[in-house]
């Protein structure tokens, strides 16, 4: 490998090597390789190449773990030696896409394996990424497979109590000790199937034990100071290669296991990507342990005014699916959309030649797409002068066209290349820049690989403008946890003809999501209230018995989604416009924060809602769902004692000025049922 000064510095083992960036460093003295920035830092024994951590400091409290076991964080097989160890750091500067970082890559040998870990670092964020690639061969990638405590011994003796080590580990932390309080988080999509999609465990680690999910918070009880892990993979229901778990814990040893690749996976020739891993810091209650988190995923992709916030309409929550799609009913749907304030229209499957099997025309296939080179061109038939018409009107209207767009899903995405010249031919030539990423299926690592080659290589040939809304409604996709550079996630169908549409289901799904998941980078859907109402007959919680506002209040926390046809809409439904335009004035003001839960878990009947943290300032969204008090006192992630300032933005809130109570408690008051209030908040002195 060619190492080119001054952008890239090797630093050896025997020698010292700093390489600031921003606030970012690392340094490589003797045997101490050595990571941070003014929040965190993490310190390795340099062991060949193969990282041992040696200590964890949290900047902000002040706190420094120590391993109490020098072991590699990286484990395949028992023999751990690496040989051939080298490391070498890159700037990497700011982006449309991401903020300025440094790399520190570190390669090695494990035999015929090699393994190359980068890790990445952002100035003012406590937490440092590792992202894993292999090349090589070997003979078994055993994977650590979880191990069901009643069919071990009992104990009787000290040598009962050693348990097997892990077989395969992506990270491992060791600061030891027996007062760790540890929240494990596991999520599910494939939403067309599920409708609880977040699963909480809370556990005192004891022996060592398995558990599943993608997030591990784990806070010491004697001084309030903690870490997380984040395991950059799907959910743990549809992981590659997955042996049942994704962290173990024995009282204060911690491991992230399952690497999501085979030996099988393995090229001679090619680095081949693992799960990434994220290890943060944290000290004081859950708001820091959360902003922490937040403030990782934030920079992952910048949220862009003009680019990332959208109140799309996509008409397939209609049911019509593509036998009304062409020229004409688009331009109508464009001239209502822009009444109603909408800022993107998304055209769904049958603007294309060829017919996929959802079709309700002509029933078609996903498979060998390229067979038919006019596959992804707009169907002369309904579009006799190509999409140019609806782009021209969209611009003159001031709403941007979008299209659903499904990769050629046979033999691992081999086609990969072809999929991303139909995706930038279709931006060069229309201008469009919002794709629905539809029909994912990720059954083995090559097809995950040649995805990412398909996202990066339109991002790359569109300078990075590109949004992709990636669907996860159902097969094994990316989830919430990865692809999450590239766009936001279209998180679930749902449809009045079929009576699954519920408000405050969906509202429970964002609200359960905020708290781990960036609430603006979800899609959240509400659909026509007048539609199938007979379905619903003397059903309390039927979609038309709430306001059409209160429909689009739900969705406000993430990105809006109008899942249905404007055409279809009653006159009075189109009085919404003027709210629309409202929460567009502060859509990307309200986006910047920290979004998180408050109140109760929507229910149907509860006092629910969200609030936005931004320093001393920020903002709060109240729901009263069908609850019969007219008041209620919430709790909110506000500091207790605290004088807050109220001003109300949308819905029926009245300016006020509260002092808060225990766990930032305030007094909230909504004339009716189904009713709802916005509120820019600050606090003062």
């Amino acid at each position: 490998m060619k190492h080119t000064l001054p952008i890239l510095f090797t630093m050896l083992l025997c020698g010292t090597s700093a390489f600031p960036q921003e606030g970012c460093y690392s340094r490589l003295q003797n045997d101490t390789l050595t990571i941070g920035n003014s929040r965190i830092e993490r310190r390795f024994v340099w062991n060949g190449g193969n990282l041992m951590t040696q200590s964890l400091t949290d900047f902000s409290s002040g706190q420094v773990w120590t391993s109490r076991s020098l072991t590699p964080d990286f484990k395949v097989a028992g023999d751990t030696r690496s040989t051939g160890g080298r490391c070498s750091t890159k700037r990497i500067a700011e982006t449309d896409i991401h903020p300025a970082r440094l790399e520190i890559t570190v390669e090695f040998s494990l035999g015929t394996l090699d393994v190359r870990r980068v890790y990445r670092i952002c100035a003012d964020t406590p937490a440092i990424a590792c992202d894993t690639y292999l090349k090589g061969s070997a003979a078994q990638l055993p994977e650590s497979r979880a191990v069901n405590a009643a069919d071990r011994k009992n104990i009787e003796s000290t040598a009962d109590m050693q348990s097997q080590p892990v077989a395969a580990t992506l990270d491992r932390f060791n600061p030891g000790g027996f007062h760790w309080h540890t929240r494990i988080v596991e999520f599910q999509d494939v939403t067309d199937w599920n409708n609880n999609l977040v699963f909480e465990t809370d556990v005192i680690p004891y022996r060592k034990n398995s558990y599943r999910g993608n997030l591990l918070f784990a806070r010491n009880a004697e001084n309030g100071r903690g870490f997380f892990f984040l395991k950059e993979a799907p959910g743990s229901g549809v992981q590659l290669a997955y042996g049942g778990g994704d962290f173990t814990a024995e009282f204060g040893d911690f491991t992230v296991t399952g690497l999501g690749v085979t030996e099988k996976d393995l090229r001679e020739g090619e680095w081949v990507k693992a799960y990434g891993c994220v290890l943060g810091v944290w000290s004081g209650g859950e708001l820091e342990q959360l902003t922490a988190l937040r403030s990782y995923q934030k920079n992952l992709r910048k949220l862009l005014p003009g680019r990332d916030e959208m109140v799309m309409m996509n008409t397939w929550g209609d049911r019509s699916q593509d036998t009304k799609v062409n020229e004409r009913f688009c331009l109508a749907e464009v001239r209502k959309a822009a009444h109603l304030g909408i800022t993107h229209f998304q055209i769904d499957d049958g603007w294309q030649v060829g017919k996929s099997p959802n079709s309700a025309v002509a029933k078609g296939s996903f498979k060998n797409i390229w067979d038919n080179p006019d596959y992804w061109k707009p169907d002369p038939e309904k579009y006799p002068r190509g999409l140019h018409p609806v782009v021209e009107l969209g611009r003159e209207l001031g709403v941007e066209i979008c299209l659903w767009f499904n990769p050629s899903v046979q033999d691992g995405y081999a086609d990969w290349e072809k999929d991303a010249q139909a995706l930038v031919g279709l931006y060069d030539e229309y201008g469009i820049r919002t794709f629905k990423i539809d029909g994912l299926a990720i059954p083995d690592k090559r097809s995950e690989s040649n995805l990412r080659r398909l996202f990066d290589r339109v991002l790359e040939r569109t300078g990075g403008r590109v949004v992709f809304n990636l669907d996860a409604t159902a097969g094994r996709r990316g989830g919430y946890h990865m692809f999450n550079e590239y766009g936001n996630i279209f998180l679930e169908n749902r449809y009045t003809d079929w009576q699954n549409y519920y408000p405050y289901w969906t509202l429970r799904n964002l609200w359960m999501l905020s708290k781990y998941v960036p609430a603006e980078k979800l899609q959240i859907e509400f659909l026509n209230k007048w539609r199938n109402t007979e379905k619903y007959a003397g059903d309390p919680f039927a979609p038309a018995n709430y306001s059409f506002e209160y429909l689009f209040a739900t969705t406000m926390a993430g990105q809006p989604l109008a899942w249905m046809e404007a055409s279809g809409l009653p006159e009075e439904a189109l009085g919404i416009g003027a709210l629309i335009e409202r929460y567009k004035e502060v859509q990307h003001d309200f986006h910047r924060g920290v979004i998180l839960p408050v109140g109760d878990e929507p229910s149907g009947r509860s006092w629910t809602g969200f609030q936005s943290v931004d320093g001393e300032q920020g903002y709060l969204i109240f729901f009263r769902e069908q609850n019969p008090d007219r008041k209620a006192r919430i709790e909110t992630w506000l500091p207790e004692n605290s004088k807050v300032r109220l001003t109300p933005v949308l819905g029926s809130g009245k300016a006020a000025v509260q002092k808060t109570g225990r766990r930032g408690t305030l007094e909230v008051e909504l004339p009716a049922p189904n009713d709802y209030a916005m509120y820019r908040y600050e606090q003062i002195r």
